[in-house]
Order: structure tokens, then sequence, then C-alpha cells
């Protein structure tokens, strides 16, 4: 009985871990694609050169 008890925790352990993985791996992906927006889309300031799109 113990061992089954182990497996199903360490298989819901794993299911989880991995779900997480794959959250973090799509949160990555839009931040990375908003940066790069931000980047390419960002406004011209004083003078025609471009500036910053971020303030820090």
């Amino acid at each position: 009985m113990v061992p089954l008890i182990v497996v199903l925790l360490l298989a819901l352990l794993l299911f989880g871990a991995g779900f997480a993985l794959k959250a973090l791996w799509y949160v990555a992906v839009a931040v990375l694609v908003i940066w790069l927006l931000g980047f390419v889309l960002r406004s011209a300031g004083a003078g025609g050169k471009r500036g910053r799109w971020y303030r820090w």
C-alpha cells in the first residue's frame, strides 16, 4: 500500500512540476514578444533620435 501511495505522490509531483515549467515557458515567450515589440515600435525622441521605450 505504501509503495502505491509513494508512486502516486511522485506522479502528482512530476505532473505539477511539468505544468509549472510549461506555464513558465509561455510566460517567458510572452515577455520576449512584448520586449521585441517595444524595441521595434519605440517612438522617436528629440532630434529624430530613437529613445528608449522603457523608463529605467
